[in-house]
């Protein structure tokens, strides 16, 4: 049976062992704070040094497949590789670079308990993060996604009373995603 927590968690330690800050994100992530829903899919976003790349990949190779080059291409352009675990199941990772939205994301991550029997913690993105992340998909994918808009509409709904609309707004404008987030604060208190 497929454990996308438990994937999530064996990823997060050998993070943490080579000092690689990390937050999960994608539906996973979102359906922590917003509308549940299935998925295997793990993403998560990473601030990769160069100098960490060489004890990272050896360590990482030990449990997964991954493409060498496309893990050095993506640190080196702050794009993406992925992970291959022996069931096949995928992890995506995200080099993190610059840019505001890229800061926002691991400045304000959350630690949530996962597990509670022994505790397990996972570093998250916070909803506002996950918002803007999940806009700029749905906005980068032509604004057709339903599943990226519902899981926007979802975070929305749930999170309102305790995001910060202000810093979300400032964020959202400085990334070019301001009037997408003002539509999709009154989408969602339309059906609130």
């Amino acid at each position: 049976m497929t454990d996308p927590i438990g994937l999530a968690l064996r990823v997060a330690a050998i993070l943490d062992e080579h000092d690689v800050s990390y937050a999960l994100g994608g539906s996973l992530a979102s359906s922590m704070f917003g509308e549940p829903r299935g998925t295997i899919d793990i993403d998560m976003a990473i601030r990769l040094e160069q100098r960490q790349f060489a004890d990272l990949m050896n360590t990482l190779e030990v449990e997964f497949y991954v493409p060498a080059e496309a893990a050095r291409q993506a640190v080196e352009q702050s794009t993406s590789f992925n992970l291959i675990d022996d069931d096949g199941l995928k992890v995506d990772l995200f080099v993190l670079g610059e840019s505001p939205l890229d800061q926002h994301q691991l400045e304000h991550r959350q630690r949530i308990l996962v597990r509670e029997e022994p505790p397990q913690y996972l570093w998250v993105s916070a909803p506002a993060s996950q918002v803007l992340r999940k806009l700029e998909w749905y906005q980068a994918g032509g604004s057709v996604s339903e599943r990226q808009w519902r899981d926007v509409i979802g975070i929305l709904r749930a999170q309102r009373s305790v995001l910060d609309l202000a810093d979300l707004a400032h964020t959202a404008q400085a990334i070019g995603l301001g009037e997408l987030l003002d539509t999709a604060l009154r989408t969602a208190e339309d059906n609130a």
